[in-house]
């Protein structure tokens, strides 16, 4: 079969930002005063128990890291997205950067800021999101500058991971039908949605991988399609989808949900 001629299926583009779909975290460090700070980020990846993580250069979050080497990265379910984007222009450094003036505003305690509880870490002195139901303690080995000077490199160590129990199965696994993280793509928030398949499962013959579904209708079951963020005012639109708010699982139908038999929302 002849490879399709590039000209006729896609075109050059230069998208401000690359997040393709990356889970949002929560991280939390401590400034200088022993107070905690909360930020949002979504530049994140892991490999065994090691966890890279890109900070702006200019943040608080790296300035504490660089002082005090440990952190709590908790990981919001979906219906903690708002709690995510009240604090998403916010910072903890009083002298706000130059590059962040007229957007961001400063603010001491983003743990109030978000409407979230700081809950004690076992083995690491900054405290975890007691609202995430998945949260590592970790100690950052070694901080690396990046190539434009504008970000820096984390490389942490998970020292203990806290899962609650109702997303814990067959001992040490996170059950992924009871609980999915925010994932970020393009500036907007998603949830994963339906499961396609599992690793080392079957996997279909042949799929449809043309298919675009630009113009969908958000569905009542297994689907948290998009909060739009806007680049400049105008009105946002939020499709929440059958999650449960209690914990955090997608559920089926107009029940109670099938995991913690929570009501459903009014």
């Amino acid at each position: 079969m002849a490879p399709a001629e590039p000209a006729r299926t896609h075109r050059v583009v230069r998208p401000p930002i690359l997040y393709a779909g990356t889970p949002v975290i929560l991280l939390s460090s401590l400034n200088g005063d022993g107070t905690p700070n909360l930020a949002p980020a979504s530049s994140y990846w892991a490999l065994g128990q090691m966890l890279a993580l890109g900070l702006e250069s200019d943040g608080q979050t790296l300035a504490n890291l660089q002082e005090r080497p440990q952190l709590t990265v908790s990981f919001p379910s979906p219906p903690l997205w708002p709690a995510v984007e009240r604090i998403a222009d916010l910072t903890g450094r009083a002298d706000i950067p130059a590059a962040k003036a007229g957007r961001y505003t400063h603010h001491a305690d983003k743990f109030a800021a978000a409407g979230l509880t700081p809950q004690a870490s076992d083995l690491v002195a900054p405290p975890r999101v007691a609202e995430c139901l998945l949260q590592l303690e970790a100690e950052v080995r070694r901080i690396t500058p990046g190539v434009t000077g504008e970000y820096a490199i984390a490389e942490a160590e998970v020292v203990r991971v806290h899962a609650d129990r109702r997303i814990v199965a067959d001992g040490d696994h996170i059950d992924p039908l009871a609980w999915q993280p925010i994932v970020y793509s393009f500036r907007h928030y998603f949830g994963i949605g339906e499961p396609l398949g599992a690793r080392g499962g079957a996997v279909p013959e042949r799929v449809d991988a043309t298919r675009v579904d630009a113009d969908r209708e958000p569905a009542s079951t297994f689907d948290l399609v998009a909060w739009e963020l806007e680049e400049a005012g105008g009105d946002s639109a939020c499709w929440l989808a059958s999650v449960c708010p209690e914990c955090g699982a997608m559920r089926e139908g107009d029940g109670p949900c099938q995991r913690c038999q929570a009501d459903p929302p009014a």
